[in-house]
């Protein structure tokens, strides 16, 4: 057992009965919290592009770099009169690229280096709770806090739960891709919070249909939210975002 794990028998009664329904994995770590730096503040972040098409609904700031803002498609952009941003209907917040005047090119730069640091970070944390949980089949699971590596793809054809209370931490490490499918969810109990949930994924990304997805994304490729998919957390790719009328809602700073 890890440093500061607690036995999985101290779980309260309930659990321990969903627990035993549902034949999850359930050891709990406290695991180290993940330091975005100055990419913590944007719901999207890409460097190849951000799409979209339909009613997509962000709630946070969003920026390419280095690619220009040409590549920022559907939303309409409204730049400001000095150039440094952009506004939408689509975006509660601003919109920034590598072309626009004033700080924002070194900010992105410094936003994007950020996104990349954080992203190896991740892939490289040692001494995982779990490896292979689930053999990469992680629906219908309560996994508690801790860090879980995978050298497969992850998916969640059904729902998946995870258990914490507000500060607790989760970190996975996806050597392939993640998909999670449509309709399903990622519930958190406990007290657990999407800020504090990290997904780092090698492959793609895809958040199926009207799925609901908790956490930041750190992909070293694309992430695609399909048709009326929410996302609650970060997507922050390497290459390109594809929103199909979404909702995004950026998560707070953990304290």
């Amino acid at each position: 057992m890890r440093k500061g794990s607690q036995p999985f028998m101290k779980a309260p009664l309930a659990l321990l009965v969903i627990v035993s329904a549902l034949g999850v994995h359930a050891a709990a770590s406290a695991e180290p919290w993940v330091d975005l730096r100055a990419a913590h503040g944007y719901a999207i972040l890409a460097e190849a592009g951000i799409s979209t098409t339909g009613a997509t609904e962000i709630v946070g700031d969003i920026g390419v770099s280095p690619i220009a803002s040409t590549a920022i498609t559907g939303f309409g952009l409204i730049a400001d009169r000095r150039n440094t941003y952009s506004t939408s209907s689509l975006v509660q917040g601003k919109i920034f690229a590598a072309d626009y005047t004033g700080l924002t090119p070194p900010r992105l730069t410094v936003a994007v280096y950020d996104m990349q640091t954080a992203y190896t970070a991740v892939a490289t944390r040692k001494n995982p709770t779990k490896t292979e949980l689930g053999a990469g089949n992680i629906g219908g699971l309560l996994i508690r806090s801790g860090l879980y590596k995978w050298s497969t793809d992850v998916n969640i054809p059904t729902n998946v739960t995870l258990y914490g209370n507000q500060y607790a931490v989760w970190v996975f490490q996806i050597a392939g891709n993640l998909e999670i499918s449509p309709g399903k969810n990622i519930i958190l109990t406990g007290g657990a919070q999407a800020r504090n949930i990290f997904w780092q994924v090698a492959g793609n990304t895809v958040i199926g249909a009207a799925a609901v997805f908790n956490g930041t994304i750190l992909d070293k490729n694309e992430i695609a939210l399909k048709t009326g998919a929410t996302l609650n957390g970060r997507a922050l790719a390497q290459t390109i975002v594809t929103l199909e009328d979404n909702a995004v809602t950026l998560s707070p700073v953990s304290p």
